[in-house]
């Protein structure tokens, strides 16, 4: 029988609370063989990450205990000594961080970071390891990596940095990778090409890997095994085919019927839900689509034409600039009362810019925002303050967009004191009415933002935003950092406000399977510009622009038999938006599929 290339036997994780110790994961055990992934799956708090920084010894020992065994190649680590240690880091065991911008040092080359590693451990000269790192960029597919090899961090998108990262990681060959959410920020193309990049560098290696992540399909692509966590403990574990198709444990089995698939919606007219999971079951129990409909003879509540947001690029020697970001350009489309219209593409297309150009979060250079008979871009600052109240936004990443100096009655009071919507007096119970809505307790409103979960953080925001009752909402990747079940419930609870209240969602995102789920209709932008538009059923039933179609394809695919396919799609970075200054785009021509359902003619250059 092989020998495991690492075996954990009884970890537990503690950590030193008010002069006591508490255990974060507990009694785990579990084997990694040469050439195998085993997935560790949960949702956040769950201890996937404290389990991986418990086998690197990354914790602070002042503040952390670790017992048990972990052994590598039969050598056991929690007893060796903190400069042996250093040796097995980045040698042996190399890490890739879920976020490549805080674990690359903005100060240094990609090209010194890599050969760094090379260096160490590998006892190499600068000179070989240069040569070295520049072949190992090739490797991981970064065009045109001898131009490149010179440039910081921040020169390179995200995609690209977490290639560097795996670089790094696999520089000195180790016997094991330690992936923690490697994909989870990343546009689904981006996230397709590195799954299919680390599944080839592992064939070439036979090197053992954990995988941790709480993304479901991805687990399915990649693991052989998986465990499965839940507040510390070991629920389930098995091969991925097994729990996949007959997971035991309550938790798995919500877990995955959490998971949103692309085509599920076939035959379904209206958005559809997120199935509620039966907590003392874990089995997933239907609930009806969305009710309302939508009128689209009526007048449109949000009329956008020819939408165009520029921003100087570049300066000349005497400051002036040299260029312009082409963020958005000539965008165009109606959005009805009750209606969710998704706008999707990758990182860097004009998404965001697009719904803060709405709202006039940054001023467009042209064309015109209607809302509801109100021309958006002749306002004053009187008439714009008005309407804050009828259009509202849903940020990313609610904890940066809360004051964490305010308590949340203050944070959702601020706004309908500011509208003047009701007297001080009333703005707490109102607070509180707004946390019942979105699924809270009124008793949470005088905690601070950082005492709850990102889940319950982006139910703040939203009853922040409901105060106002607003007639369109512009949700900009309002789900996409959240864990699988928590990004249902969320969800659900958009689509009942939206069926209680009849608000419009402009909801930007690129997680296709959500946007299926909850879209009447999906517009595709590229580069700053609308190439498909259409019916949710007419993008994903019968997708028309090659982007559309790359799009789809690279969505991770919950199902373990699928395991071997590789995507194959080419390795490009998105093309830059940045233009010199007085280009203007050509004329774009537009075909109708059928009516409703329009597609660019040419590719943009």
């Amino acid at each position: 029988m092989t020998r495991p290339v690492l075996s954990v036997k009884n970890l537990t994780t503690s950590f030193r609370s008010d002069g006591d110790w508490k255990s974060i994961v507990r009694d785990i055990s579990f084997d990694v063989a040469p050439g195998e992934t085993l997935a560790i799956v949960g949702e956040s708090g769950s201890g996937k990450s404290v389990t991986s920084m418990s086998i690197m010894r990354l914790l602070d020992p002042a503040a952390s205990r670790i017992e048990g065994s972990v052994q590598l190649d039969g050598r056991e680590l929690l007893t060796l000594s903190e400069g042996e240690m250093r040796h097995v880091r980045g040698r042996d065991i190399a890490m890739i961080f879920q976020e490549p911008m805080t674990s690359l040092n903005p100060v240094f080359t990609v090209g010194r970071q890599i050969g760094e590693v090379l260096t160490r451990h590998r006892k190499m000269s600068k000179g070989e390891a240069r040569k070295a790192a520049l072949a190992m960029m090739d490797r991981v597919r970064i065009p045109n990596a001898a131009q490149r090899i010179d440039e910081y961090p921040h020169q390179f998108s995200g995609g690209m940095r977490q290639r560097i990262m795996i670089a790094m990681a696999l520089a000195a060959r180790p016997r094991l990778l330690i992936a923690d959410e490697p994909t989870t920020a990343l546009d689904v193309t981006i996230q397709g090409q590195i799954l299919d990049l680390i599944k080839e560098l592992q064939r070439e290696e036979q090197m053992a890997m954990l995988f941790i992540t709480h993304d479901m399909g991805v687990v399915a692509e990649i693991a052989d095994r998986t465990l499965v966590m839940l507040r510390g403990d070991l629920v389930e574990t098995g091969t991925t085919e097994d729990i996949f198709a007959r997971g035991t444990h309550p938790y798995t089995r919500a877990l995955l019927a959490a998971v949103p698939r692309i085509g599920s919606m076939e035959g379904e007219a209206k958005p559809l839900r997120f199935p509620a999971i039966d907590p003392a079951t874990g089995e997933p129990k239907p609930l009806p689509p969305v009710a309302s409909d939508i009128d689209r003879n009526a007048a449109p509540l949000l009329s956008v034409r020819d939408l165009v947001v520029r921003f100087k690029s570049g300066s000349d020697i005497l400051g002036r600039p040299t260029g312009a970001v082409h963020a958005v350009e000539k965008v165009s489309f109606d959005l009805f009362h009750g209606e969710t219209l998704s706008l999707v593409g990758e990182s860097g297309c004009g998404k965001s810019t697009t719904g803060r150009a709405i709202l006039r979060l940054v001023e467009p250079k042209s064309g015109d925002v209607v809302l509801d008979g109100m021309n958006v871009r002749e306002l004053g600052h009187s008439e714009l303050l008005r309407l804050r109240r009828r259009g509202q936004m849903i940020f990313q990443d609610p904890f940066s967009s809360l004051n964490p100096r305010m308590t949340i009655a203050q944070t959702v009071a601020e706004p309908l004191l500011k509208h003047r919507i009701v007297d001080r007096k009333g703005a707490r119970d109102m607070a509180g009415d707004l946390l019942r809505q979105v699924g809270l307790d009124p008793v949470m409103l005088d905690r601070y933002p950082h005492e709850f979960s990102g889940g319950q953080r982006q139910r703040v925001a939203i009853a922040r935003v409901l105060g106002l009752k607003p007639e369109v909402i512009v949700a900009d990747e309002s789900v996409s950092a959240l864990d699988v079940s928590i990004k249902a419930q969320v969800c659900n609870l958009l689509m009942d406000l939206q069926e209680r209240h009849g608000i419009a969602f402009l909801f930007i995102s690129h997680d296709m399977a959500v946007v299926e789920r909850m879209s009447h209709r999906v517009a595709v932008m590229y580069l700053g510009e609308i190439v498909e538009i259409g019916t949710r059923e007419q993008i994903f039933a019968d997708p028309q622009h090659p982007y559309t179609r790359k799009l789809l394809s690279a969505v991770p695919v919950p199902d373990p038999t699928r395991r071997s396919e590789r995507r194959n799609q080419p390795i490009e970075e998105l093309k830059s938006p940045i233009r010199p200054l007085g280009y203007e785009p050509p004329a774009r021509h537009w075909r109708e599929v059928v009516p409703g359902h329009l597609v660019m003619h040419e590719a943009i250059a």
